[in-house]
């Protein structure tokens, strides 16, 4: 009769089997503005390949994903469509305020639904608010970065008073373009990136760059995981930059 294997020698096979085992990647969860949606699904998936490294990306509007994060959201790695959100983060103490890299840029430009453009002109001056009826969409404009430097842009050519009745905010850019796709809104101001990827709008004009504050996407650690480390490295390297210009996105690398 063979002897029935003891707790002992039970517990001594788990523990050399265990040490046989393939040990189980480590995931790296990032939260990014909805903006970069696209380019940042195509830059994920390469990452993924050339590490072997699972990443779970969670896009929203930048200002709902600092507030998850400081209320302890599993984020290693935040992407904002724009500084203010950083800055909140960091002065709560829940980035690494050395790992911060400010990676891109964007153009603001006004939509409309596709084949229903007017005219107008970037200047002050200029009747805006009766060059189209109906309704504006963009951002909220008290949280949301894309609403953020419409207000402005909008308040600099001296527009703002007259349209802002008519100013439908959204929970972010996406949603706001899906509106503006769907003729819900008559007029949008959203991203260039954005409008490039939709063929139910037309960008009938630019804001210039003068009109608002410069629109720059900040990426920063919220943790220290070595994997969170090599993200971000990945982020800032020639492979992500190919791909983020691809999409129509002015390349900081800062």
């Amino acid at each position: 009769m063979k002897p029935r294997p003891t707790l002992k020698t039970g517990l001594l096979a788990a523990a050399l089997y265990g040490l046989g085992a393939t040990p189980a990647l480590a995931d790296i969860t990032v939260y990014a503005a909805a903006s970069l949606t696209a380019a940042l699904t195509d830059i994920a998936k390469s990452f993924e390949q050339a590490h072997q490294t699972p990443v779970k990306l969670s896009f929203a509007a930048s200002s709902a994903l600092a507030k998850q994060i400081e209320q302890g959201a599993p984020a290693d790695v935040f992407i904002s469509a724009d500084t203010k959100w950083v800055d909140y983060l960091d002065n709560k103490g829940k980035i690494d305020h050395n790992s911060l890299s400010n990676l891109l840029g964007n153009t603001l430009v006004l939509i409309a639904p596709k084949g229903q453009g007017f005219k107008v002109e970037m200047r002050k001056g200029f009747d805006f608010a009766h060059a189209f009826a109906g309704n504006l969409c963009t951002g909220t404009v008290e949280s949301v970065p894309v609403g953020i430097y419409a207000k402005e842009a909008l308040t600099h050519l001296d527009w703002w008073k007259t349209i802002q009745y008519r100013v439908v905010g959204a929970d972010d850019v996406k949603a706001a373009l899906n509106l503006i796709e769907r003729g819900e809104c008559e007029a949008g101001i959203v991203y260039e990136t954005d409008a490039k990827q939709s063929t139910k709008v037309d960008v009938i004009a630019r804001f210039p760059d003068d009109t608002h504050a410069p629109i720059v996407y900040p990426a920063v650690l919220v943790t220290q995981a070595g994997e969170a480390q090599d993200f971000l490295k990945y982020l800032q390297g020639p492979a992500a930059q190919g791909v983020f210009v691809k999409y129509g996105f002015k390349w900081l690398g800062k």
